[in-house]
């Protein structure tokens, strides 16, 4: 684990981070002892949540792979980024063609610190701390204006991150107003929590609501997640349980239970 005794200011170790959880579960060390122990609690009641969240961010590399190396994507905007971990998009976008540009958003001030210091050689990236609801602010922001080309097509990603926006914030619209100011031919990758159990849903809303000091939103049913595609190009294999997502093999590990799923696709503007 990382030493408890540095942190960047502005950080409440007390309060759990969903950024700082997501970290823990992929076996990082950027977290504090609040995100382990709220991590454990959850296990105890939706014990596929370590696995879901390995999936999902397999189901990130390949969306990113395929839309760069066969859409020739080389503009990516990362909403809800979370802390830096092995096989980021810059690097596996840049793997494809080292001119890609990546610019990752997150409100965590601990993934702005940490991004930083790794992307500090790589100029091609940036790390900017915003809300991902600030459509404006992070589409008008120097770095974001400095690598992305707006007049080409870009990958907007959400990739497990809408089920942090509450219902009154509109995580649809939210979606719809990204796309709106992205040029013809760009793609968004979406994915988020659901499950067609209410009582688990209930259960990790509350709690996440809970533990997070209410940076949280509420886990879906598909067919609210399916909404945020309306009049888009969903590519193959259409919505789906992202671990069923192009998987690079046979052998891909699936999603052990139902209890809940990360759900979602790629899609294209027309």
């Amino acid at each position: 684990m990382r030493q408890e005794s540095w942190r960047p200011e502005a950080i409440d170790t007390k309060v759990p981070s969903v950024a700082r959880m997501y970290d823990y579960f992929l076996g990082g060390e950027d977290n504090y002892q609040s995100d382990r122990e709220a991590c454990e609690q959850l296990l105890e009641q939706v014990p596929s949540t370590k696995v879901l969240a390995v999936n999902n961010r397999r189901f990130l590399r390949r969306a990113v792979r395929m839309l760069a190396a066969e859409h020739g994507i080389r503009q990516f905007i990362d909403h809800g980024s979370g802390l830096p971990t092995q096989d980021n998009v810059h690097q596996v976008a840049q793997a494809v063609d080292p001119a890609s540009t990546v610019v990752y958003v997150d409100s965590d001030p601990i993934v702005l610190a940490h991004g930083r210091a790794l992307l500090e050689e790589n100029d091609r990236t940036a790390v900017i701390q915003a809300d991902m609801r600030d459509t404006e602010g992070i589409f008008g922001h120097p770095e974001t204006t400095r690598l992305i080309d707006f007049s080409r097509p870009v990958a907007a990603l959400f990739v497990s991150v809408l089920h942090c926006i509450p219902d009154e914030d509109d995580p649809a619209a939210l979606v719809r107003r990204v796309a709106g100011k992205l040029a013809p031919g760009s793609f968004l990758v979406v994915c988020q929590l659901v499950s067609d159990r209410p009582e688990i849903r209930e259960f990790v809303t509350d709690f996440m609501a809970e533990a997070t000091g209410g940076q949280w939103g509420r886990v879906r049913e598909e067919h609210e997640v399916a909404a945020y595609f309306t009049g888009l190009e969903i590519l193959e294999p259409g919505l789906v349980e992202v671990s069923t997502w192009r998987p690079d093999s046979d052998l891909a590990p699936v999603q052990p239970s139902d209890e809940w799923l990360e759900w979602g696709g790629v899609a294209r503007l027309p």
